[in-house]
């Protein structure tokens, strides 16, 4: 019986490795991503796993939820980890070969050589996973409008008009998805709270709030401010080698439309958040360049926000200079 099992997952299969005491693998490959592979999934695990393992996989867009979900309700400790840490592990191990069998196998091997660093997974509430899909959903539809707009620059007179009305159709279902968001926060009171503390902070409006309650989900499952930062991969990490010192570069390893929808609402609040204001006063003083500045402003708005919904208190500009 073991403690850790590793799945590679993918759309439509997954693939389960069990590290075993003389160094090779228990296996079963190819299980349909599905309530049937997941019945097969079960039984398996009784037979080979302990009632406590983790059950580690990666992230893997939409396509890992509906396993988590399945494997978490029976009582199995969860744990869903960013790719870019199996792929890192994997380059350490100077793999040569990739497969779904062998990244199973690595998973597994990862989760083994880890444990004390793997930290449980819980499923979404119901709607926090609501609000998430939809706010996804208007930022897919908003990166296809502006994509048509961008063949409409260059296309041939005879496709324009089918251009055209595409575009017309996408800002449709732009307009039906912020009503959606917006009724969903509405009519949900937790959401509601929360989403009505966050606009109490200049700079941020009713689109990101929506954004940061989609994303951060609940911020109690946050130990502080630093590991929201981390999350969002606005934390800033170190490069030096030989002749290059002190190169900071922000992490970039959470959530890419979190950091992108955080951007403008910093520029705003460099000039009408007092806080934010003040800190970007600051490092201009010290010649700090202008990314730099905005990168300082993103995190310090993300601070001021998981401030307020963990406080459970609108903002207070005095409170957040001194901080």
């Amino acid at each position: 019986m073991s403690s850790v099992v590793g799945i590679d997952i993918a759309k439509g299969s997954f693939d389960i490795a069990i590290p075993q005491s003389n160094g090779k693998f228990r296996t079963k490959a190819n299980l349909s991503n599905n309530p049937q592979g997941f019945q097969t999934l079960h039984a398996w695990l009784a037979k080979h796993a302990t009632a406590d393992a983790w059950i580690v996989m990666e992230a893997t867009g939409v396509y890992h939820q509906a396993l988590a979900e399945s494997v978490y309700s029976l009582g199995y400790r969860v744990c869903v980890v960013n790719p870019a840490c199996i792929c890192s592990y994997a380059k350490s191990l100077l793999q040569r070969v990739k497969t779904d069998k062998v990244d199973a196998k690595l998973i597994a091997l990862y989760a083994q050589r880890h444990t004390d660093q793997l930290k449980a997974w819980q499923p979404q509430a119901p709607a926090q996973r609501r609000l998430q899909a939809l706010v996804r959903r208007l930022e897919d539809l908003k990166g296809i409008e502006q994509m048509e707009h961008n063949r409409l620059d260059v296309s041939d007179v005879s496709v324009q008009a089918s251009i055209r009305s595409v575009i017309q159709h996408l800002e449709q279902e732009i307009a039906a998805t912020l009503k959606a968001i917006k009724d969903h926060i509405n009519d949900d009171p937790d959401l509601r709270n929360q989403r009505d503390l966050l606009v109490s902070i200049n700079g941020i409006s009713d689109k990101t709030a929506a954004l940061l309650l989609a994303e951060l989900g609940n911020p109690l499952r946050f130990r502080d401010s630093r590991a929201v930062v981390a999350f969002a991969g606005l934390n800033p990490r170190l490069q030096e080698s030989g002749k290059h010192k002190g190169h900071v570069r922000i992490s970039k390893m959470g959530p890419s439309s979190l950091r992108a929808g955080l951007y403008m609402p910093a520029v705003v609040a460099m000039t009408h958040n007092p806080a934010v204001k003040a800190l970007s006063e600051r490092l201009k003083a010290k010649g700090k360049s202008g990314k730099q500045i905005v990168c300082a402003a993103m995190r310090k708005l993300l601070n001021i926000a998981y401030g307020v919904l963990k406080s459970g208190k609108p903002f207070d500009a005095q409170l957040a200079i001194a901080h």
